[in-house]
């Protein structure tokens, strides 16, 4: 370990012990949430049973980069994984990363950017991908989930490889665009020499709701988005299709989810050209209320027996059909993405823009894969989106207080 990264983790721990007193040694009893306000004042605690950034309540603004180890180092990897997390768990208590430097010839710990700002609930989510196993130098062939595997082939594919992929992954939540920049601008100076910044994607406006007490969100399409999500109340359901549990043949995963990230380019002229009957036929929903075409209300259950003039009310290809956890053998996953632009694409001087899909699920094959090889056969929305990038990570459990994301499968 360097010097740095050596006494980085020792200031992190020393003021987790000295600030925290009791609970120094094992988890939390869930993540500590602080409602958040205008002011930003809402923090989530980093270390649980489980990481932050799954079921936490979507803030509004995001940035998730993708990472690429630079060579097959065990002890660097979990160096790594050690000041990555210390870093994390300063962040999200709205403190600087290491040390305040007053030492004009040396650069400071922290970058800065976001002296004088609060945590706005900022949360950070740490993820594996599937390549990270296959090297041999880092002896982890023999801890890799059956349930961790390279997405395979989907109609409609159209995937940049730089857009795709990736040895790790990490996810940074907050109410504030420079909290959470800052988060991923430091945890990449970390890990400088170490690993390298595959790709990254900036979100904004959340699309999905995961928690009861959040309103359902629009994209960029205009429609209320994700009405049927999951919520982490439902702990039920949480335990069901979201949490991993005894199932694994991976103990390290116990506790742990398997996150899906796509890039979804929306053709937004083509769509701003269609009429509003064709909007809502194409989804299946009211644009403006979000209720299903057999109802009234956005939460009126959707009704796929119903039938007008000898034909479904909601469409064979509907989006919401397709998707319905009815025609998937029941199964569901816990959605959490945000929408996109990243400017003009200069090719069609159209609107480079569109929903970053991200989603957790207990088995990416079983639900994932299964609902997206449905709709990427049959929805009618396909005719306005493109999927062009993909990417898979195993999600491990949280951390204990003084240890780090990964410490179970690294040991």
């Amino acid at each position: 370990m360097s010097p740095l990264s050596r006494r980085r983790l020792l200031t992190s721990a020393g003021v987790g012990a000295a600030g925290l007193g009791i609970g120094g040694a094992g988890f939390l009893v869930g993540q500590e949430t602080a409602e958040a306000n205008a002011e930003g004042t809402g923090t989530v605690e980093f270390y649980g049973p489980h990481q932050a950034g799954i079921d936490t309540p979507a803030q509004d603004r995001l940035h998730f980069a993708a990472f690429d180890l630079v060579e097959d180092d065990p002890q660097a990897l979990r160096d790594l994984l050690e000041a990555w997390s210390a870093a994390a768990a300063e962040m999200t208590r709205g403190e600087p990363v290491g040390d305040e430097n007053d030492l004009l010839v040396a650069p400071p710990d922290d970058t800065g950017e976001t002296v004088g700002l609060l945590p706005s609930s900022l949360t950070v989510t740490f993820g594996f991908g599937p390549a990270i196993f296959e090297r041999p130098a880092l002896g982890l062939s023999g801890k890799k989930p059956a349930a961790l595997a390279p997405l395979p082939p989907l109609p409609g594919d159209e995937l940049n490889v730089l857009e795709s992929g990736g040895d790790l992954c990490v996810q940074a939540c907050s109410d504030d665009p420079q909290v959470a920049f800052h988060a991923i601008r430091n945890l990449a100076r970390i890990g400088r020499g170490t690993v390298v910044m595959r790709w990254s994607q900036l979100g904004f406006g959340r699309t999905a709701t995961t928690s009861r007490s959040q309103a359902t969100p629009r994209n960029l399409m205009g429609l209320k988005d994700g009405t049927a999500n999951i919520r982490a109340e439902d702990t039920g359901a949480m335990d069901r299709f979201v949490w991993v549990g005894d199932e694994t043949d991976q103990s390290w995963m116990r506790g742990g989810s398997y996150m899906v990230t796509r890039r979804i380019r929306m053709l937004l002229e083509i769509w701003d050209r269609s009429s509003l009957e064709d909007q809502e036929q194409t989804i299946g929903r009211r644009k403006y209320s979000g209720a299903p075409l057999t109802g009234s209300k956005e939460l009126d259950p959707l009704d796929l027996e119903a039938e007008k003039n000898g034909k479904p009310v909601i469409a064979e290809d509907a989006h919401v059909r397709l998707a319905s956890a009815t025609v998937n053998d029941g199964e569901r996953i816990l959605r959490r993405g945000y929408s996109f632009t990243d400017g003009v694409d200069e090719s069609l001087g159209e609107l480079e823009a569109g929903l970053f899909f991200i989603c957790f699920q207990q088995n990416p094959e079983r639900q994932f894969v299964s609902i997206q090889r449905r709709l990427g056969q049959f929805d009618a929305l396909n005719e306005y989106i493109k999927h062009v990038g993909s990417a898979v990570f195993a999600v491990p459990p949280g951390a204990q207080r003084n240890g780090f994301v990964g410490e179970p499968l690294l040991a």
